[in-house]
């Protein structure tokens, strides 16, 4: 079956609770609905799934949870209330017949630590912007979805999400911009149904790519200041970030994000890429490190290449977040499992991350040494020493210079190696060598150089078998 966005919670009682969409079927399959277990053991077991809607009900999508200061916890989720069964004038008839993106916005509750659910569900009043009412039902229908984990920040609840302006071919959501709901009292009313909601930014735009239509899978964390940052993806080959100094009412120009103001902008594809905050005042980036301009010149997809996932690590300085070079987190050995959705979960000095890949999801340990090695980049200005197998050093390296390359680690049984370099490029012809590797006649070793997208290109060979 399906499952997505695996999203834990840690309840009053010690226990996780977790919320995701499931169904018999495929993502967007009829009897899809949102459901709830606990882990009494951090992950290493679950509870049966406790129904938050029924799969015989109108689908119900994309649930992430809220814990309150006082224990209860909300469930937030796509609700398709009017039980539609077709997109109107959709150009696909596959995706006309995909009703979970669609409806209201609603929540329910629980008081016993997600053991049971309210009854009645609570809409969220959504603002129509421009985007909705250029949607396939000119507004008279919203179309939406969210991915980002509500937060709680100075007693204000955020949650992202993402307004879609156009259902349909290429890529299903065509046009897309990033939103926020925001409630300065819910975590306070008797009721509920009392709570205000604010529909963010102000005006009739919202989050939105440099160029393509694409603007969606908006998350958010708060900086010390009260500040807001967040991060959404596109399909221009690159994420974007946008700070908020209001609260959310008015965010920055629409940018490409950079690993530190005015920096090299980071690779991404069409996927999810969150932000996370941990107790220390540090951050987390979730993210999969390919893409660029190149994607603009020929034929890219950009829902592929969820595999490996990486991560960086951000501090915070003069206001805004400054990230580290990345490192890989998670991989699988079939290079088409589409790792994705995580969550990032902080339990006793712990740290852990779930995942999916939309038919299974799964809770990793993180050892707590790769996170303070992404955090400690910024002061520690050297060279890995650990493990050091070969240093060339020159100002330049003169060209053509020969060294004795040492014996590689055997891949096929978990070995692995990182080149690391420094270099600079006057120009970014194909074909530049780098470093060659490979032995003659059978080319077996390694080969780097300038490949045709204006990257640097690794290629690995056994004597038969060449990867790239």
């Amino acid at each position: 079956g399906y499952c997505d966005q695996p999203y834990v919670v840690i309840t009053k009682d010690g226990n996780w609770l977790c919320t995701l969409t499931t169904g018999k079927g495929v993502e967007g399959q009829r009897g899809q609905h949102v459901v709830a277990t606990i882990s009494q053991d951090k992950g290493k077991t679950w509870s049966p799934l406790i129904d938050i809607e029924p799969a015989d009900g109108p689908e119900a999508s994309w649930v992430m949870p809220l814990v309150a200061p006082g224990g209860r916890v909300y469930a937030f989720y796509t609700y398709n209330a009017d039980n539609l069964r077709e997109v109107p004038n959709c150009n696909a008839p596959r995706l006309a017949r995909r009703v979970d993106t669609l409806g209201k916005y609603v929540f329910k509750y629980s008081d016993d630590n997600g053991h049971t659910w309210s009854e009645r569900r609570y809409e969220i009043p959504m603002r129509p912007m421009r985007l909705d009412r250029e949607n396939n039902a000119g507004g008279a229908i919203l179309f939406f979805w969210g991915v980002g984990k509500p937060i709680v920040d100075r007693g204000r609840v955020f949650l992202g999400f993402a307004k879609v302006g156009k259902w349909g071919l290429p890529g299903g959501m065509v046009r897309s911009q990033g939103c926020f709901l925001r409630s300065d009292d819910l975590l306070t009313v008797a009721d509920p149904a009392q709570a205000h909601w604010e529909t963010l930014p102000d005006g009739d735009e919202g989050l939105r790519a440099p160029k393509g239509p694409v603007a969606d899978e908006a998350n958010l964390v708060a900086l010390s200041d009260g500040s807001l940052y967040a991060t959404y993806r596109t399909i221009d080959g690159h994420p974007c970030a946008a700070y908020s100094h209001d609260g959310g009412h008015s965010w920055t120009p629409p940018a490409y994000m950079t690993y530190a103001p005015g920096g090299r902008r980071v690779k991404h594809p069409r996927a999810a890429n969150f932000v996370k905050k941990f107790s220390n005042g540090k951050y987390l980036y979730w993210f999969h490190n390919h893409g660029g301009e190149p994607v603009h010149t020929g034929p890219w997809d950009p829902y592929a290449g969820r595999n490996p996932a990486w991560i960086a690590g951000g501090i915070e300085r003069d206001g805004q977040i400054l990230w580290s070079q990345p490192e890989v987190l998670l991989y699988d050995d079939d290079p088409k499992a589409r790792i994705s959705y995580p969550d990032f979960i902080e339990d006793g000095g712990r740290y852990f991350v779930t995942e999916t890949q939309k038919t299974i999801a799964r809770v990793h340990e993180i050892d707590p040494a790769l996170l303070a090695g992404l955090w400690s980049q910024f002061d520690r200005a050297e060279v890995i020493r650990d493990g050091l197998a070969l240093e060339r050093i020159g100002d330049p390296i003169p060209p053509g210079s020969t060294v004795d390359l040492p014996r590689l680690p055997d891949l096929r049984n978990r070995g692995g190696f990182t080149l690391d370099l420094w270099i600079w490029f006057d120009e970014l012809t194909a074909g530049q060598v780098v470093l060659d590797g490979r032995a003659p006649p059978s080319g077996r070793g390694l080969l780097l150089a300038t490949s045709p997208r204006g990257t640097l290109e690794l290629t690995l060979s056994d004597g038969a078998t060449v990867f790239h």
